[in-house]
């Protein structure tokens, strides 16, 4: 019998959610499959992968026709094929939640992407979510912006579990760590219970080597200096495993702290870092490049459908977030020496991972007003 390498990943500390979601998967039953039988302990989705599912799928025809007939807006309709997948995925996953008690199956949900610097517009979207989806195991996606910082520590004081996205910068994860102790802080000081309230922070990688790949081609395609050569490729696929390396030692410093072991005491659960964009863009790497290599302890990892297939077939697991930790921290000083600002490429990936989540949002609430056209029409 072939091994399942993904159940391997769950011995390990580690547990596999999936980056995907459509009403395909829920109503087949591959799902609910892939939840009992594959080691899927958790769901992702962001409005790409929506915008993906819902675009020309005549499987959400009869519910556009109910919203249309009861008289809803675009967005209205959107929100209610978008809350009924989410609804259903939670569902699906709660005999995972409760045996885990409420660490995994989660299904995350993201506010609006135009919301990524509005702090007061987040945590309103954000309560609205979780009193309308009313799931124990929803958690609210919130990006690691500037805005995003309040907002997170407002909404975990709240009491609502919250998946921190779009994090690239290990600074940025500081942010992040410290805006969800804070929330804890205040719901303690307000005499709530911490016990039940679960986060992530979802640092990403492939998108940081695609970046940065594509800088150090561009210097090594100016220069025939050979061992400036030898150094810019020596850097290629490498910089995210290192950063994510970092960011976990920085979270073993943080969740070591006074602070933390004060709410600790108080039956708090740390926030788990989540490898996300953990697809291999470059075909000349492994496509398991980013699972293999961020196996550990009280970690989540997300992926698409396609890495998970990868992993069940080939994925080579050990404990290696601490390996070479001195190794990631030269590559990161590589990339400094060699003239890139990294500080600089965090933030222009963020900006461009908000972008890239805008776009797709405008085109499916587009595609959705061509569907009710086409509807009303018929």
């Amino acid at each position: 019998m072939t091994t399942n390498h993904l159940l391997e990943l769950h011995e390990h500390g580690q547990s596999v959610w999936m980056d995907n979601l459509s009403r395909d998967i829920i109503q087949s039953g591959q799902l609910a499959e892939m939840v009992q039988t594959q080691g899927i302990r958790g769901i992702t989705s962001n409005p790409a992968i929506f915008e993906k599912a819902i675009a020309g799928n005549a499987i959400y025809d009869s519910a556009i026709r109910a919203g249309i007939e009861t008289g809803k807006s675009i967005n209205d309709i959107y929100e209610s094929l978008v809350f009924e997948d989410i609804q259903n995925a939670a569902d699906i996953l709660k005999p995972v939640f409760v045996e885990s008690k409420g660490e995994d199956g989660y299904v995350s949900i993201e506010v609006s992407p135009n919301l990524a610097h509005d702090t007061a517009g987040t945590i309103a979207e954000a309560l609205r979510f979780w009193n309308t989806l009313k799931r124990p195991n929803i958690m609210i996606k919130i990006p690691g912006t500037d805005a995003g910082f309040g907002a997170i520590a407002k909404v975990i004081a709240e009491g609502i579990p919250v998946n921190v996205t779009l994090l690239f910068s290990v600074s940025d994860y500081e942010k992040t760590a410290w805006a969800f102790i804070e929330g804890l802080e205040a719901r303690v000081s307000a005499g709530g219970d911490i016990s039940q309230i679960a986060s992530v922070a979802s640092f990403f990688l492939s998108r940081i080597d695609s970046k940065i790949d594509a800088l150090l081609d561009a210097k090594i395609k100016a220069t025939t200096d050979e061992s400036e050569i030898f150094k810019l490729s020596a850097i290629k696929g490498k910089v995210a495993i290192a950063n994510a390396k970092i960011a976990y030692q920085k979270y073993k410093e943080i969740y070591a702290g006074d602070r933390w072991q004060a709410l600790k005491a108080k039956g708090a659960k740390e926030q788990r870092l989540l490898w996300a964009s953990t697809s291999t863009k470059n075909p000349t790497y492994s496509d398991v490049m980013y699972v293999d290599n961020l196996v550990g302890e009280n970690t989540v990892n997300t992926m698409p459908p396609e890495t998970i297939a990868a992993c069940i077939d080939h994925c080579d697991i050990e404990d290696r977030i601490e390996i070479d930790i001195d190794a990631a921290y030269k590559v990161i000083d590589q990339v400094k020496a060699v003239g890139l600002d990294l500080d600089q490429i965090m933030m222009e990936l963020q900006t461009e991972g908000v972008d890239k989540f805008v776009k797709p949002f405008a085109s499916l609430i587009a595609s959705l007003e061509t569907k009710v056209n086409q509807l009303t029409a018929a």
